[in-house]
């Protein structure tokens, strides 16, 4: 066995439990900020992570924390603070699926737009991991439901966008309530003065790590832009149909101009949704669920909605708006060309932006050139008929996504979905099933478009683990949100 700690997770100190776990999530050695981040941690040290989304940054700070939770008595030992409640299941899925050789290991997770009170329960019966957004923690805090006398370490992780989204204060609150001893780990992409601050404040002699050393952690992003007029649409669609994708996120500024260009892309018979802050927390997950799933193709988003999002083997990033901020748009152009996979970004610029694009340069160290060629019809003049351009991709995204009304608290798993679906009731073969994804009361199932329906049909007329449960197509939510009853039938 290798023991060098650049090597293997065994050189670096971990329990096998926790080494086995992280060779299933698909590591087969350290990234750099794994190799750089747990040793410390597991020696109890303070830590400031320099870390883009997609270097196993999660995994850096949860297996040697992991390694340090007593499973008795269950109290929270460890918690992460994260900017929002997407990112909050995404770590405290991680925490789960890197623990699962830890028998009796509780991660709850604690984010506002979610009833209070079933998470006030979860943490009156026990768990050792807590995962939140700042305001719904400080709510815990304050009402007593969090008891905060055995947390030991601390995460604030993707600092930097909780810093923008206003959560400063509420993050000092917060660790105002833990001990002054206790272990603090602070990850972010962007070090701001406001960031310098805070560590100067809460950390104490950090160890200073960074993921993106090195040529493993560099992403490959092609940078382009696109030279439009006034109008955006038309070259947004030239931009669509030039670039071959399967999965794209589409930034905008407004809400307005993500419901407008929503509209727009469904109208023209593309398969669309939109993420903005105009949706509840359940219409959020579904409408990620039915991305990841690839029943949509394309998603509208703006940049608070789009924060702590996490799309695996996303192709094209299309900034149909500049960022305000260069620091922004390093942020959008990220959620591509990742853990070792090519993206391309493309900006819409108009002739008087052009000028502006040299600062987005600089923050990236990478040049822009344009898109198509100057000589290319659609260099600078939009498309005529920009829905014949899209006619090309309306094909794209060829699954439709299922809504099931049973979860993980109703001892639901993807594999007694997947039998009810395979099974003689539902008499599907297996190579029609994509992405599922269950979540504590309902799960989403991916399925062909041809044998959707089908599908539906047998979910409801059959059973799973002998229990009725309701299942539904989900649906685009540019008419507004669909209603669901998530009852059992």
């Amino acid at each position: 066995m290798e023991d060098s700690p650049t090597g293997s997770f065994e050189g670096l100190g971990l329990l096998p439990a926790l080494v086995e776990a992280a060779r299933g999530r698909g590591y087969g050695a350290p990234t750099p900020i794994q190799r750089d981040a747990i040793p410390p941690l597991l020696a109890g040290r303070d830590v400031i992570g320099a870390a883009q989304t997609g270097s196993g940054k999660t995994a850096a700070f949860a297996l040697p924390l992991l390694q340090g939770v007593q499973k008795d008595p269950r109290t929270i030992q460890v918690l992460v603070l994260v900017p929002t409640r997407e990112l909050s299941a995404q770590v405290a899925s991680e925490f789960r699926k890197l623990g699962r050789g830890l028998h009796g290991l509780k991660v709850v997770e604690l984010t506002g737009g979610t009833p209070a009170k079933p998470q006030r329960e979860s943490l009156a019966r026990g768990a050792h991991v807590a995962v939140g957004t700042p305001g719904r923690i400080e709510d815990h805090l304050e009402r007593g439901s969090l008891d905060p006398s055995h947390i030991q370490s601390v995460v604030l992780d993707e600092a930097d966008r909780m810093l923008d989204m206003g959560f400063g204060p509420d993050v000092r609150r917060v660790l105002g309530y833990l001990r002054r001893d206790r272990q603090t780990a602070l990850f972010s992409a962007t070090f701001p003065e406001a960031i310098e601050s805070m560590v100067a404040d809460v950390l104490r002699d950090p160890v200073a790590v960074e993921g993106d050393s090195g040529q493993d952690a560099e992403p490959d992003i092609e940078e382009r832009y696109q030279v439009t007029g006034r109008n955006r649409f038309p070259a947004l669609c030239a931009v669509l149909a030039h670039c071959p994708h399967e999965s794209a996120i589409v930034f905008c500024n407004l809400k307005a101009t993500v419901s407008e260009v929503t509209g727009s892309l469904v109208a023209a018979g593309v398969r669309a949704d939109r993420l903005d802050g105009d949706l509840d927390q359940f219409h959020r997950d579904q409408v990620l669920s039915r991305f990841r799933g690839g029943s949509l193709s394309i998603l509208v988003a703006t940049d608070v909605a789009a924060r702590g999002i996490d799309i695996d083997a996303l192709d094209l990033v299309v900034n149909y708006e500049l960022p305000p901020k260069p620091d922004g748009y390093v942020h959008r152009i990220g959620r591509t060309g990742r853990a070792g996979k090519s993206g391309l970004a493309v900006s819409l610029a108009t002739r008087v932006e052009l000028d502006g694009l040299g600062a987005f340069e600089q923050a990236t160290g990478r040049r822009m050139s344009p898109l198509l060629p100057e000589d290319h019809p659609h260099y600078s003049a939009p498309p005529k008929n920009p829905g014949a351009l899209l006619a090309q991709i309306r094909e794209a995204a060829p699954m439709e996504t299922i809504l099931i009304s049973g979860g993980r608290k109703d001892k639901v798993r993807p594999g007694d979905i997947v039998g009810a679906l395979t099974g003689e009731a539902g008499g599907l073969r297996g190579d029609a099933l994509g992405k599922i994804e269950v979540r504590d009361t309902i799960s989403y199932v991916a399925v062909q478009r041809d044998f959707a329906r089908r599908a539906v049909e047998a979910l409801n007329k059959g059973r799973i683990k002998g229990k009725k449960y309701r299942a539904t197509l989900t649906g685009s939510t540019i008419n507004g949100p669909q209603k669901w009853t998530p009852h059992r039938g």
